[in-house]
């Protein structure tokens, strides 16, 4: 029986999340995740690349980043519309890497040998922390340098390393089973970057799948649901942590480099990067309704279901009232009694408390919520914290540094 390339490519990705344990169904039944440990995905950025043969890319979601790259003496250049990027009618996005002889453009060494594109949602979609996964089928060939990858969205302000890079995948033709997962910001950029490689099969014969799971001070990466690396600050030989703030998606297949070097005779043109599909997803599913539990099974309780500004937030025994009906917005914020939960202050210290306060869409009142079941402020990049360690009833609820403990731990809708 023949199944359409569209079925074919769910029937995968299923299995890919069987493998990675993501579905509970796919654990064994004497290792079932409590319920209070399922951690729900919600997408915020989708592209699955459905559209006509010879369709471009969907402009609400990427744009054009074009020209040539003299910081890393790539080859191309890199071009707007569908000549070097554009769909394949069969839910494929295909980037395009082509031989110009002569070239159109004028790169940083004479007349291009080569065209190109780069897509990126700078400007258009950033996130901090969750789950960022491509799956797709490199190009092959000596020369060849296709990447999936992250820029700190504050890059035009602090300039890179200081914004921070998070590679996804990457792979140099030279290569062809090997594909490469690092970070980079100061003290750590370019050849110090601090990374792994993945060893695999030929990953210019098939599809496969590449994501990097992002929580406070930690980053996973994985090949086809295998995790092969994680990060943390303890990595970085006393450098600064950079990843704690908002960073945007880039595509791109390069031709060239310091590191991949030039394309030989060996090299056949041209050479395509087949992208399936894109998913970004978090933890707690916009537009839910419910109750947030933390420590000892307490609720996430507005003090004496008062609607003033600056009432505490607590916890307290679960009573099934509207002041513990939270809902996750879908500009990141936590809502009760038509108001959000808010850092008193916009503070960013240890111990700053939480409150309700009139929804203002300030960074004091974005939350993200982690496949940890963390809650982060990423103004403060610190978690949502139960004072004290303590579950006792009427404990205020506060800011404080991400540690993993209980008392950080929470289940939302």
């Amino acid at each position: 029986m023949s199944i359409s390339p569209r079925l074919r490519r769910v029937v995968q990705r299923t299995a890919a999340l069987l493998a990675a344990g993501v579905l509970l169904g796919s654990l064994p039944a004497t290792a079932q995740a409590p319920a209070s440990e399922a951690a729900v995905l919600a997408a915020t950025f989708t592209d699955d690349f459905t559209g006509p043969a010879g369709a471009g890319i969907d402009s609400s979601k990427w744009h054009f980043e074009t020209g040539d790259n003299v910081n890393n003496h790539e080859r191309q250049w890199y071009t707007s519309g569908t000549n070097n990027a554009a769909l394949d009618g069969q839910g494929n996005l295909v980037i395009t890497a082509k031989k110009e002889n002569p070239g159109n453009y004028n790169c940083w060494y004479g007349r291009c040998e080569y065209t190109s594109a780069r897509l990126a949602t700078q400007g258009q979609f950033t996130q901090t922390y969750g789950r960022f996964e491509a799956r797709m089928k490199l190009p092959r060939g000596q020369g060849m340098w296709p990447a999936f990858w992250m820029l700190g969205a504050d890059i035009g302000s602090v300039g890179w390393p200081n914004s921070g890079e998070i590679d996804i995948m990457e792979n140099v033709g030279f290569e062809p089973n090997t594909v490469h997962g690092t970070l980079h910001g100061p003290g750590y950029s370019g050849a110090g970057g601090i990374g792994a490689a993945y060893n695999g099969p030929n990953f210019s014969d098939d599809f496969h799948t590449y994501a990097v799971d992002w929580a406070p001070n930690q980053i996973k990466w994985y090949v086809d649901g295998n995790l092969y690396q994680t990060r943390t600050p303890a990595d970085l030989n006393g450098n600064r942590w950079v990843f704690d703030h908002p960073f945007y998606l880039i595509l791109n297949l390069a031709v060239g480099g310091y590191w991949p070097g030039d394309p030989n005779s060996s090299t056949v043109f041209p050479q395509r990067l087949v992208v399936d599909y894109v998913h970004v997803t978090s933890s707690g599913t916009a537009g839910n309704t419910g109750r947030i539990t933390g420590i000892g099974g307490k609720c996430v309780d507005v003090a004496g279901a008062n609607t003033a500004n600056g009432t505490p937030i607590q916890i307290t025994d679960c009573n099934g009232n509207a002041a513990q009906n939270w809902t996750v917005g879908g500009d990141g914020t936590l809502r009760a009694l038509g108001k959000c939960m808010d850092v008193s202050g916009g503070s960013t210290a240890d111990g700053a408390p939480v409150q309700l306060w009139d929804c203002n869409g300030s960074g004091a009142q974005r939350w993200a919520i982690s496949g940890a079941r963390d809650i982060v402020n990423p103004q403060a990049n610190k978690c949502l914290d139960a004072t004290g360690n303590s579950s006792a009833n009427g404990t205020r609820l506060q800011l404080w540094t991400c540690s993993g403990t209980a008392n950080q731990k929470w289940t939302t809708p």
